[in-house]
């Protein structure tokens, strides 16, 4: 659809007038296709009724997909062995054997470059995640329902392929990019990335408080000083990724406790889009909802006027140790800045959060920190309120099999912190 239908379609919707949830407006990126997504684009937060934020309305959808999803599953399973042929090139139902063809054919690797296999989706089509917490999956009487997005959100694991790509060495981005330093603003502004330092004096990234108590302070100075105009920075909450980890891995939310996160999320995606960049802004502001950091208060009108300038989210990620196994990997902007995001559409009791996908492209532009150590921070943007094409709005990023590390090494310990920047 394109952009002055896309507005149209909106206009002729009927929209709840009571609602009482913010409801983004619809931006796009100067120079970005529409994305792929339901309503038009539109925030499930506009089909409100009852209170519900959307979430009925939402789950409706996912329900209504399901059989589109089961044809693509059934196509991939019953391809013959090998590559499958994509619009996009030759995709591989597994990690070895995309790893096989890369060896095979040479392709990429030097001593400043490591080809490997990354997984994409190849489903263009907006998709629907029931979170863990909603209600639906306890409830009795939803039995039948829960059966079938259960086994939707299995399929949606199997709609995806590995494609070769290409690792640079971010900290030799200069190199790429004369004039250009991986550890500055102009970088992030850039590319949608960069690296930072920090000798943080947090002793146990395990104890979530003293996470919040130390960590968090050092990350919104960081920030600061990393964004020479920025005003203020929060961080909001954190994650912790151990595979390995004995201890308990317990989430408790009420106790700002993340747990201990045993996977790595191995998927190309982004954690936030042009709609849910501002919702979940604005949840923080007004509502201090699922907020891990400074309790915040501010009337809507306070956080319409922040919000009225530019803001941004980053997401950081530091190691606890030297990065093994498993490591982070981020993709630059400029490579993908004329390509559609796919929307998936994360639904809790309260929200319809966004998230999104992105299907392959041989000349995506990734970049790594082998061996990435405790002092360097890899930083991610998530979003940028500036849609007028002169920044970046986004990275993408994933995690992903080192093949020049023992599979058994230790895999990556790290802290991922979510934060946002205002100016």
């Amino acid at each position: 659809m394109d952009r002055p239908n896309m507005k149209e379609n909106i206009k002729t919707l009927d929209l709840d007038a009571s609602s009482s949830s913010y409801i983004p407006p619809l931006e796009l990126t100067e120079g970005q296709p529409p994305p792929i997504a339901a309503n038009g684009g539109l925030s499930y937060m506009s089909f409100e009724k009852n209170g519900d934020a959307g979430t009925t309305a939402a789950i409706e959808a996912a329900l209504a997909q399901i059989e589109d999803g089961k044809e693509l599953v059934n196509m991939i399973e019953k391809a013959p062995p090998g590559p499958i042929q994509t619009k996009w090139g030759l995709g591989f139902r597994n990690y070895d054997e995309c790893l096989d063809y890369i060896k095979a054919n040479g392709i990429g690797s030097s001593e400043e470059t490591l080809a490997l296999p990354l997984a994409y989706t190849i489903f263009e089509q907006p998709t629907y995640s029931i979170v863990p917490s909603n209600s639906l999956w306890k409830d009795p009487s939803r039995a039948t329902e829960a059966e079938l997005l259960r086994e939707n959100e299995e399929g949606n694991r199997r709609r995806n392929l590995y494609f070769p790509q290409i690792m640079r060495d971010a900290r030799r981005i200069g190199e790429y990019y004369p004039g250009l330093t991986p550890d500055s603003s102009e970088c992030m502004d850039q590319l949608g990335l960069s690296i930072a330092h920090l000798d943080s004096k947090c002793t146990n990234f395990y104890d979530s408080a003293e996470v919040q108590r130390v960590f968090y302070p050092e990350i919104e100075n960081l920030l600061l000083e990393f964004f020479p105009d920025s005003t203020d920075a929060l961080v909001f909450n954190h994650d912790i990724f151990d595979k390995d980890y004995a201890g308990d891995r317990t989430e408790d939310q009420d106790a700002k406790n993340p747990g201990v996160n045993s996977s790595y999320v191995n998927l190309v995606h982004n954690d936030l889009n042009d709609n849910s960049g501002r919702v979940r802004c604005r949840e923080l502001l007004t509502k201090n909802l699922r907020n891990f950091g400074r309790e915040l208060k501010y009337s809507e009108a306070e956080a319409e006027a922040k919000m009225s300038r530019r803001f941004l989210s980053i997401n950081l990620a530091k190691p606890m140790e030297t990065v093994e196994q498993f490591p982070f990997v981020l993709c630059a902007w400029p490579s993908f800045a004329d390509q559609p995001y796919i929307n998936n559409y994360r639904i809790y009791d309260d929200r319809v959060g966004e998230t999104t996908r992105f299907t392959y492209r041989p000349d995506h532009e990734w970049y790594w920190i082998p061996k990435q150590t405790p002092t360097e921070v890899s930083m991610l943007k998530c979003y940028d309120s500036i849609n007028d094409g002169s920044v970046s709005r986004w990275s993408f990023h994933t995690a992903c099999i080192d093949p020049t590390v023992p599979l058994d090494a230790s895999c990556r310990k790290n802290v991922v912190v979510r934060a946002y920047v205002f100016f």
